[in-house]
């Protein structure tokens, strides 16, 4: 074949016309009605579904609010949900006719999505109500099963573009809705914080004669009875928390504040019953409610988004299973060995089996790495995971799904560890704070001892003072906030963190380990079209058969053609997993792979050949190349961490990253999953705090091993592997920046706790004298309070402008 590149002259064939539904380019204006032209018949049925039930206003509220409905999806994809023991598993609730259910909507991403999913019922009357929740995406769907059945409501939200993401996850049980007895306790908190301290004001500033004295004694009992619920209710979480660290043997945060709102409440009853004074009830008040307002502030920072899953968000809920009566829907849980299983083009196989009949064409990306498809025939063995790009295939199961390598992958012991524990029990806050307490304690005690001897009746006041006045709620305070104000920058610039305990082993991070394919490199424009030299007529030829075509190769190809007219076509059939032929203008066009041709691959095994009436024959390939800014982002990280690379893909592209990697990292190919977690865990053998950045299935286990695990992700709704964080793949070269944000967070917490020391000695400096009255600590306490909340929240803003992270914002998720 010869090797001529092809220089290609771009044409335009007249203006660029926008679909009015999802705003993609028109190749051609053939597809319009009401003077509106639409990209694909399927932008054209949803808005002519829209119009004929009145819910045009849909367009109204945004340009081109709709996704594009160009890929077609198959009749009968949603049977499994007419199994009435599947369709079980979704209800929220049934009473056999009214049913509730909630699906999770990926495509969800403006105003109009939330006004259409909340209109259904006018579309179909079975539907009686639904309400989004857009934080989640989650669409609460209330229906009469008499009128319309669970299918016809998922078939629906296809329909109109907007496909529920449904797996073998959603049969089980529910994740934890956010912490609403937290608000509760919040409000509750403030409503009797503030009461408190109004009533508190004659006591301040002494007011002991007239109506204000008689009074006292009421505004006393009235600020203990507001003080009940704080103390029993509020504080709660600072309770039981203390308790499971003290069960554990170990002083969290939590337990030297539990001791401190204990000695607070107990001084103050005794000071009321005693008419000797009247506490610090606004004090105890006052904190608890500050602690609250920083844990929920963080708490709604990252709740917006839930990333993390197994492989049951991966799997089908069921699959067509083929008996001796005809083909049956089977929950995959209830496989068995020697199930015959039919599997349709893009379903994933559902566990390990040898292929019965057809050609399997399978994409093992997310399990392997490996970005070419793999070629199985009739007795081969396919894995789990593993998704059919090719026809209809029936596979014979070897192994149920519990036994499948993808389930054994995700079993291992790896994942079995709590890291979310693991970072709470070693975080800097909670080491200082043991410390801290043993501190106070020893202090606490000399002060004693001191009074002993000198006045024994100012044991119990300075004692009872310094517990109050010395705790540690500052450096809670400073943590929660500074983490808070952290996640909420960090989200901000694409890096979307599974809890706040992750930001301090990121800070750690010395090691930084790289997956290539799909992380560091991508399929970019880096394009070439070998061999034949094709007319302009002829070019307009393939351009017309690649574009009727939805694979990605036809997409790829179609892009690198540029615009030409499209031309008659007399005959057009696609064959799944090989190519396309059909006749154009006279001539046969055959697109696809080289068997499908008749001819031998090139030697650089290019993606697709092309032949015309099988005389001219060409060879286009685009290759993967280095992410935009990849290279300067390496060069950045080399200065300060060791890098390394593992890839499951083989060597082809090595000298396409060899150059950016320092002379003492490793770049490793041809690794399995497996091979990647102990590679990992052989780094942390040796002291090394890893960060894995990963983009697919395989790297799940190296991803949960790491000390921190990335996923970087395209699309930040697409299903992630098990990890602690999602990088936005257009944030990836802000990571030098994101790491040095990170180490700043660790010394802001340490500088505001220095600030928080400061205050405690000023504290304690009266308490040891037995001279805290409540004026001083009503002043003193809100006063660091509020000056740590304002010191972490202005460092934090400044630390990310430092680093060029002040500006950006929140990629949009579409």
């Amino acid at each position: 074949m010869p090797s001529t590149d092809v220089i290609l002259n771009t044409t335009t064939a007249g203006e660029t016309v926008i679909c009015y539904h999802c705003g993609t380019a028109c190749l051609n204006r053939n597809i319009a009605t009401d003077e509106k032209f639409f990209c694909c018949e399927g932008c054209l049925l949803v808005y002519e579904i829209l119009n004929k039930n009145g819910l045009c206003d849909y367009y109204k509220l945004q340009n081109h609010p709709g996704l594009s409905q160009i890929k077609a999806g198959r009749q009968d994809k949603y049977a499994f949900l007419d199994e009435a023991s599947v369709a079980a598993q979704l209800y929220s609730f049934t009473d056999g006719n009214h049913t509730v259910v909630n699906l999770y909507i990926p495509g969800v991403h403006c105003s109009s999505c939330m006004w259409l999913l909340e209109h259904l019922q006018k579309i179909n009357p079975g539907i009686t109500d639904s309400r989004l929740n857009f934080t989640s995406k989650e669409l609460t769907v209330r229906f009469n099963l008499e009128k319309i059945s669970l299918r016809s409501v998922v078939e629906l939200l296809a329909t109109i573009g907007y496909p529920p993401y449904i797996s073998l996850d959603n049969t089980q049980d529910k994740k934890p809705k956010g912490n609403s007895a937290r608000i509760y306790k919040l409000g509750i908190a403030g409503f009797c914080f503030g009461n408190i301290m109004m009533m508190s004001f004659p006591e301040y500033f002494s007011l002991t004669s007239g109506m204000e004295k008689q009074y006292t004694e009421l505004f006393r009992y009235l600020n203990l009875g507001l003080a009940l619920p704080v103390f029993f209710y509020c504080a709660s979480e600072f309770w039981i928390n203390a308790w499971k660290g003290l069960q554990q043997k170990m002083l969290n945060i939590d337990a030297p504040i539990a001791l401190a709102i204990l000695i607070t409440f107990t001084r103050s009853i005794y000071e009321i019953a005693t008419h000797t004074g009247s506490g610090f009830l606004d004090s105890m008040s006052g904190i608890i409610f500050f602690m609250l307002v920083g844990r929920v502030i963080q708490e709604r920072v990252y709740s917006s988004i839930s990333f993390h899953r197994d492989y049951k968000a991966y799997f089908p809920i069921a699959v067509s299973v083929l008996t001796e009566t005809g083909t049956a829907i089977r929950n995959i849980q209830e496989l068995k060995e020697n199930d015959v299983v039919q599997l349709h083009h893009d379903e994933i196989i559902p566990a390990d089996g040898m292929i019965v009949k057809g050609e399997a064409r399978i994409d093992y990306s997310f399990v392997t790495g490996e970005s070419d498809p793999v070629i199985k025939e009739k007795g081969d063995t396919v894995y789990a995971g593993g998704r059919q790009t090719g026809t209809e295939l029936t596979i014979c199961i070897t192994k149920p799904v519990a036994s499948s390598y993808l389930t054994s992958l995700w079993n291992h012991h790896s994942f079995q560890k709590n890291k979310h524990t693991k970072n709470n029990k070693e975080s800097a806050v909670h080491v200082l704070s043991k410390y801290f307490t043993y501190v106070l304690f020893a202090l606490a005690l000399i002060t004693g001892i001191f009074w002993a001897f000198r006045d024994p009746s100012k044991i119990l006041p300075s004692v009872s003072a310094m517990l109050i006045v010395a705790c540690p709620c500052a450096l809670l305070l400073s943590a929660t906030y500074t983490n808070g104000n952290l996640l909420r920058l960090f989200s901000n610039n694409g890096l979307f963190l599974r809890d706040a305990d992750v930001i301090e082993p990121l800070g750690k991070i010395d090691n930084i380990v790289f997956d290539k394919t799909g992380t560091l490199t991508e399929c970019n424009d880096k394009t070439a079209l070998t061999g034949a030299v094709f007319s302009a007529e002829e070019l307009a030829s393939i351009f017309t058969v690649a574009n009727s075509s939805q694979h990605p190769y036809s997409r790829a190809l179609v892009r690198f053609l540029g615009k030409y007219p499209l031309q008659r076509v007399t005959s057009w059939q696609e064959y799944t997993g090989k190519g396309i032929e059909a006749t154009v203008n006279g001539s046969r066009i055959k697109i696809g792979s080289a068997s499908f041709l008749g001819i031998a691959p090139t030697p650089d095994h290019a993606n697709v050949y092309i032949s015309v009436d099988e005389k001219k024959i060409a060879a286009f390939r685009f290759y993967a190349g280095l992410r935009t800014g990849v290279p300067d982002m390496l060069r950045q990280l080399r200065n300060k961490f060791r890098l390394s690379l593992l890839s499951g893909d083989n060597e082809r592209e090595k000298e396409l990253v060899q150059s950016l990697f320092d002379s003492g990292g490793q770049l490793l190919f041809n690794r399995k999953p497996i091979d990647k977690l102990h590679y990992i865990a052989s780094l942390q053998e040796k002291d090394a705090n890893v960060l894995m950045i990963g983009d697919g299935l395989n790297d799940a286990g190296a991803l949960q091993q790491s000390n921190v695990g990335i996923t970087l992700a395209d699309d930040i709704n697409n299903f992630t592997p098990s990890c602690d964080a999602i990088l936005s793949a257009g944030s990836f070269t802000s990571l030098p920046a994101i790491l040095n944000l990170a180490r700043n967070g660790r010394a802001i917490i340490r500088f505001s706790f220095f600030i928080s020391v400061i205050y405690n000695v000023i504290g304690l400096s009266f308490a040891v004298q037995g001279k805290l009255n409540p004026l001083l600590a009503a002043i003193l306490m809100p006063v660091s309070t509020l000056s740590i909340v304002l010191i972490t929240t202005g460092l934090t803003y400044f630390a990310a402008r430092l680093n060029g992270l002040g500006k950006q914002s929140k990629p949009e998720v579409n």
